[in-house]
């Protein structure tokens, strides 16, 4: 189901260090709207709201509406600041999106059937994602919420790539848009290391009673000719 965000927003008009100081005591948070040709605005937002959204994975990757003056703007999330470790927000920077102008975001990736992958299932591997999300540019309209990932073929030594996944139309990937040489690693199908280690073990026994049997037939066609020398003399 899709989900949507809607931010309520206040102008700000005392900045600097003791404004947001204060700002953050009375529950509220400094933020930034800016983009789209327009002039950058400072705001501010309801701080424990923005928490709530934030535990949202999809709040990262969704086109948001943000509500101020009586208007709606749409925005996307481009920064959070954190307190270190307490569970605080210090600042927040939302980017303005033009309809026809492309946006680039990081869109999480959502991978299906790994405990049913033909790898996992039959051949004893397991599956290691490499990247969890992936940067893509399109049109505000066209942006995905998720890219789905269907595992259940990949066997053991597969790996996808990024030129493998199925984007929608009018999606690209960032990466590849640099060369082909980006075209890094998503997920494989790997055995675990213990068995890893079990395989080899195998076939280094099998190879050293290759090695032993060559040198026996090899030991056996000497004495044959020596025999042979023997016999002739």
């Amino acid at each position: 189901m899709s989900m949507s965000f809607t931010i309520e927003a206040e102008k700000r008009d005392e900045q600097g260090s003791s404004a947001s100081r204060r700002l953050r005591r009375a529950g509220k948070l400094p933020a930034i709207l800016y983009g789209a040709d327009k002039d950058a605005e400072a705001i501010t937002l309801d701080h424990n709201a923005m928490v709530h959204n934030l535990k949202e994975d999809a709040f990262y990757s969704h086109i948001l509406s943000v509500k101020l003056d009586g208007k709606t703007e749409k925005a996307i999330l481009r920064d959070v600041q954190r307190h270190p470790f307490k569970p605080t927000i210090y600042h927040v920077d939302l980017m303005r999106v033009s309809a026809n102008q492309p946006i680039r975001v990081s869109v999480p990736l959502h991978f299906h059937n790994e405990e049913e992958a033909k790898g996992v299932k039959l051949g004893g591997g397991m599956v290691s994602r490499m990247i969890n999300e992936l940067e893509v540019e399109c049109l505000p309209g066209d942006l995905p919420e998720s890219i789905d990932l269907d595992v259940i073929e990949m066997d053991v030594g597969d790996t996808l790539h990024i030129s493998e996944l199925e984007l929608p139309e009018g999606v690209q990937s960032v990466a590849l848009m640099h060369g082909e040489e980006y075209d890094y690693a998503v997920v494989s199908v790997l055995l675990p290391r213990a068995a890893k280690t079990e395989e080899e073990e195998v076939e280094e026994g099998e190879a050293a009673e290759t090695e032993g049997g060559e040198e026996a037939a090899g030991g056996e066609e000497a004495a044959g000719d020596e025999s042979e020398s023997e016999d002739k003399e």
